[in-house]
């Protein structure tokens, strides 16, 4: 081979390699990431949701919920259950029924209104006293809340949480507030000084004419402090839905901030 020809056959020998060695570079430069978030969005796609991630969410909607009817309800007993809790709250306060009103008016009217008061009286007293035992009820419904009762309850109106609670509740508390009623009536003199105002209507001459109204105290005055006290409730979890600085934990907060 002369000089010439080595030249010529040199150059043509060594240029393949660059050439190939460029373009696979080329090549892979180019599909690299392409590849990459390819695989990485099949691996997502494939990846199955484990357990947690699935119930992560309803987890922490039950929580949260559970938390806001403890508030509520803890908030809502203490209100309550203190010495004019009920008395001393126009919202709440036990006032005698429509039917005896009329007689309780003409017994006023005609000097007693001592009397007409001391019931009005007595009978708040005996719902402020029986009012905590409603606190180990609320317990035990509210720790038999499902995922599917608190999804309602979030999306729900403003007292719906309060409606569920009392819906689920309400017989199994006047069973068990009732006799604890009863017994506070009779301790703060309320059937007394019922009977006595009664007495005294039963000889005006208002009561031959319109009779006298009988009344049931014990289940009366059960049923209005339990309406009372879900009314106190109702109220509490009002604060939690639109209230941020009612919401004093985390959980609450990352609940009722997400509507």
């Amino acid at each position: 081979m002369n000089y010439e020809q080595a030249q010529v056959s040199c150059p043509r020998r060594l240029s393949i390699k660059p050439i190939l060695f460029l373009a696979a570079l080329f090549l892979l430069l180019m599909l690299s990431p392409c590849q990459a978030g390819f695989f990485d969005e099949f691996s997502r796609i494939l990846q199955p949701q484990t357990e947690h991630q699935i119930s992560l969410d309803d987890s922490t909607i039950v929580k949260g919920l559970k938390e806001a009817l403890a508030t509520g309800t803890e908030r809502a007993v203490a209100v309550v259950a203190k010495t004019d809790g009920y008395f001393g709250n126009q919202l709440i306060k036990i006032l005698l029924p429509d039917k005896v009103r009329q007689a309780a008016d003409v017994i006023g009217a005609l000097g007693y209104q001592k009397q007409v008061d001391e019931v009005v009286l007595t009978m708040n007293r005996a719902a402020e006293m029986a009012a905590p035992k409603a606190a180990g009820f609320f317990g035990d419904a509210i720790r038999q809340m499902t995922v599917e009762d608190a999804k309602k309850i979030l999306s729900g109106e403003g007292t719906a949480a309060t409606n569920f609670f009392e819906s689920k509740t309400r017989s199994q508390l006047f069973a068990a507030f009732k006799p604890t009623v009863a017994t506070n009536i009779d301790k703060t003199g309320a059937t007394r000084a019922y009977k006595e105002m009664i007495g005294k209507y039963d000889v005006s001459p208002l009561a031959a004419l319109a009779g006298v109204p009988s009344l049931d105290l014990d289940t009366y005055v059960t049923n209005k402090a339990l309406d009372g006290l879900f009314k106190m409730v109702a109220e509490e979890e009002k604060k939690i839905r639109t209230n941020p600085a009612a919401r004093t934990t985390d959980i609450l907060r990352r609940v009722f901030g997400s509507k």
